[in-house]
């Protein structure tokens, strides 16, 4: 399982597997303490192998030492869940008539809002630095969150009812000038997107798994690996969508844990929920792969920075996958398709 930067080619150095670790290399040292030739040993030089007539055992002079305490386990690394809740207390809120926008919490990374009109398709965009949009459904009174993942600078958010058909008119929009005090926040946290709360499975699943990983890079490959072994490629259902039978779609996490199937969003978010509990920030990024519509996930590893898709290490380098593709195509097919992640083209970031 390996992971390639973002656009960078460069290896990430593993260690061999002929240098032993420190912690081999104190339980070496421990095991050496003490180890002695033996007295009267036939091998060694200047003694002699006669063996010579017992005599009484000699009493101790000095008090022995105490026998020290063993050393309690620390794990590695912390595996208990990391599960905030975005929350929309009031302090500071925007809106008219129809829509609340709670902006309390705009130094976390993410906006609150709720929509209380009569519309049946109503759509939230955020337009944030450098051009870059988000859409999102609004079709509930209950407020939902939205990450602000373009990072520091200008937004313009704005509720947009349908007319008919595609056609939306503006019912509300709203400037505002964001500094995010953790520029890794909107990553870390659940969305309307990547919905969970500390009650969801996949949450739990996820500390289960992680609780002998040594390292990030070492969750990430776990979780990865569970995820393409116990999911499969939802056909019946990705036909719904093509179709315009299932005209909107927001992945159930737990319902793709316990039913074993999904599509690429489906994927996507149940690896994103599970890397984000754990303190692994993971977007979820949409776009296309070719000609195909897709998700799939990109990680913050420490050390080396944004990895562009899930991927498999060969022993020399890293190579980008993506828990859909690598779940239902066979390798040959996926490393064609794939070949240096050009395929690949980023249109939102959840």
């Amino acid at each position: 399982m390996l992971l390639t930067g973002c656009g960078d080619t460069n290896s990430i150095p593993v260690p061999s597997v002929e240098q032993p670790s420190q912690g081999q290399s104190d339980i070496m040292d421990a095991l050496q303490i003490g180890a002695t030739s033996a007295p009267g040993d036939p091998d060694e030089p200047g003694t002699s192998a006669q063996v010579s007539e017992p005599t009484a055992t000699p009493q101790p002079t000095a008090t022995p030492m105490p026998t020290p305490e063993p050393t309690p386990f620390v794990p590695l690394r912390d595996n208990t869940p990391y599960c905030p809740t975005p929350t929309a207390p009031g302090t500071k809120t925007h809106g008219n008539d129809v829509t609340t926008i709670d902006v309390s919490n705009l130094k976390q990374g993410y906006i609150m809002a709720n929509y209380t009109g009569t519309c049946a398709k109503v759509k939230l965009q955020i337009i944030g630095p450098n051009s870059y949009k988000c859409t999102y459904n609004l079709n509930t009174s209950e407020f939902q969150a939205f990450p602000l993942t373009a990072g520091d600078g200008s937004y313009t958010i704005t509720v947009n009812e349908n007319i008919q058909g595609k056609e939306y008119s503006v019912s509300y929009e709203l400037s505002l000038d964001v500094t995010i005090t953790d520029p890794f926040s909107p990553y870390l946290t659940p969305s309307s997107y990547v919905d969970y709360d500390a009650d969801t499975r996949a949450v739990e699943l996820a500390a289960e798994l992680c609780e002998t990983a040594e390292s990030d890079l070492d969750c990430v490959s776990i979780i990865y690996n569970y995820v393409v072994n116990n999911i499969s490629y939802d056909y019946d259902k990705a036909e719904q969508i093509t179709s315009g039978a299932l005209s909107t779609y927001i992945a159930d996490i737990d319902n793709t844990l316990s039913s074993g199937k999904g599509i690429c969003l489906d994927y996507a978010a149940l690896m994103t929920c599970m890397l984000r509990t754990q303190r692994i920030p993971t977007r979820m990024e949409v776009g296309y792969a070719g000609v195909a519509y897709h998700a799939w996930v990109s990680v913050y590893i420490t050390d080396v920075g944004w990895v562009n898709g899930i991927v498999e290490f060969d022993g020399d380098d890293w190579s980008l996958m993506d828990p859909t593709f690598a779940a239902s195509n066979s390798e040959e097919e996926l490393k064609e398709f794939i070949g240096d992640g050009s395929n690949y083209s980023v249109r939102y970031i959840y």
